[in-house]
């Protein structure tokens, strides 16, 4: 949140007070419920009803798979998906907030959260040109936030970049809370190519097994409806292979009553 207090001719900051790192142990309020955290199409955040006229609420509300709430938070500007905190600081309320202890209050308590904490500053450096506060003092700052409590801070270079890197850290820490793992680079194209693109995420299965694999079965799933004494009769899976797959596709069958 922002606050343009006037900093020159402040004194540098010299380290947060010791009642500051040892009282604040809060937990954060309710969460959204599991199945709003991180829908198939939208992100839900949450913008402190102080946020609403920032430009970054603006930007927010103007992507289409992203969905807005406003209400009082009682920690942070942002809560994202229902797991991530995001506390947003221009580089003038930055200083005033080194200056007041402001900054680290709110780091302890954020490091106490339940949720996954972050710290976002918007701007540059050169937003805070007449300031009195050293950049020395500001590492140090950042330093105690990041190193010592354990919270990253995040740049921007404005407000629309702000929306984005909330909305691409939400994502990221949702299909890592989710279990799912992103398979960056090459997006086959060819009926082929997917399949075996699908095939080489099984357990040790490489470029050469995936094509041994498809060549002898036709199909993805004839491959994985496949026993492992059938697996290993396919050249280059032997029956460590053959059980990992089988351990990968199948489930134990569930009795009820």
């Amino acid at each position: 949140m922002q606050n343009r207090r006037q900093t020159k001719g402040l004194s540098p900051w010299s380290g947060p007070p010791d009642n500051v790192m040892s009282s604040h142990r809060s937990t954060f309020g309710s969460a959204l419920p599991s199945q709003m955290r991180f829908m198939a199409t939208k992100t839900i955040v949450i913008a402190d009803d102080r946020e609403l006229c920032t430009d970054v609420v603006q930007h927010l509300r103007a992507c289409p798979d992203c969905e807005v709430m406003v209400r009082r938070l009682p920690l942070a500007d942002y809560q994202i998906g229902g797991q991530m905190l995001l506390e947003r600081k221009r580089w003038p309320d930055l200083v005033a907030s080194i200056v007041d202890g402001r900054l680290f209050r709110q780091a302890c308590r954020l490091a106490a959260s339940a949720l996954h904490a972050v710290v976002l500053l918007e701007g540059s450096e050169e937003d805070i040109a007449e300031s009195a506060m050293t950049r020395e003092a500001i590492q140090g700052a950042l330093i105690t936030v990041s190193v010592i409590l354990g919270i990253p801070v995040l740049r921007s270079r404005d407000a629309e970049e702000s929306a984005r890197v909330m909305l691409y850290a939400g994502r990221q820490l949702g299909g890592v809370i989710s279990g799912a793992v992103t398979r960056p680079g090459y997006r086959p194209k060819s009926k082929r190519s997917v399949q075996l693109h699908i095939l080489q995420g099984l357990p040790t299965v490489g470029p050469f097994r995936a094509a041994r694999l498809l060549d002898r079965y036709g199909t993805v799933e004839a491959v994985l409806a496949a026993g492992a004494q059938n697996l290993i009769c396919v050249p280059g899976i032997g029956k460590r292979t053959a059980e990992k797959i089988r351990w990968a596709v199948s489930e134990a069958p569930v009795r009820y009553g």
